[in-house]
């Protein structure tokens, strides 16, 4: 079964950490671009970072830049996202999603046209 499963949410105070996983089975993440996205309660989900199949380019909200980082381990066929600093307002589902440019090797960060989509994980951050 083709599938991405996120793990890693929890429950953190304002100021603290958390490292999201997502792990791939059923098929390898080398060609895919990664991106990771959030919903919170009762608003429209949003791109929180994104990374191209070979590592580079990371990209960034704005709301979360210089605190988060995405990164990937196509060996282990598992990509991550590392929030530090977290804020009452990073409360929310996070999903990992993958894209492929065709039969392309090589896939641009981006925020559409996802193939694969995660269940979420939820993190919540309040004190």
């Amino acid at each position: 079964q083709l599938q991405l499963v996120e793990s890693g949410g929890g429950l953190v105070q304002p100021g603290g950490s958390l490292r999201l996983s997502c792990a791939a089975s059923g098929f390898t993440l080398n060609y895919y671009a990664i991106a990771w996205f959030r919903q919170a309660p009762g608003k429209e989900r949003e791109g929180v970072s994104c990374i191209s199949s070979s590592g580079g380019s990371p990209n960034y909200a704005d709301s979360v830049k210089g605190r988060f980082t995405i990164s990937r381990d196509n060996s282990k066929n598992t990509a991550y996202l590392q929030m530090n600093s977290l804020k009452t307002e990073d409360t929310a589902v996070y999903y990992c999603a993958a894209a492929r440019n065709g039969a392309s090797t090589y896939t641009a960060c981006r925020y559409y046209g996802m193939d694969y989509w995660g269940k979420g994980t939820l993190v919540t951050v309040s004190s």
